[in-house]
């Protein structure tokens, strides 16, 4: 595995560990509501198979978004 130097959120003005938790939760949300279009596809070609896919890969979405909401929460909480 590659490790990458963190620059500390000099560049961001936040230190990665916390922008990369938003950026995640972020981009779990935005394949739900994509993946809503994804499916509608899948529908209207009668393929159910995609369908399922599709179906699963919305519910993983909305869990890691769900886990990280909470992680960051909990992050929050702590540090009031």
């Amino acid at each position: 595995m590659t490790i990458y130097p963190s620059d500390g959120g000099t560049l961001t003005g936040t230190p990665d560990k916390d922008y990369n938790i938003l950026w995640f939760t972020k981009a779990c949300l935005s394949n739900v509501l994509r993946l809503d279009q994804y499916i509608a596809d899948a529908v209207d070609a009668n393929d159910l198979e995609l369908v399922a896919f599709f179906q699963r890969a919305q519910h993983d979405s909305r869990k890691g978004a769900e886990e990280a909401k909470q992680l960051l929460a909990a992050r929050i909480s702590s540090a009031a």
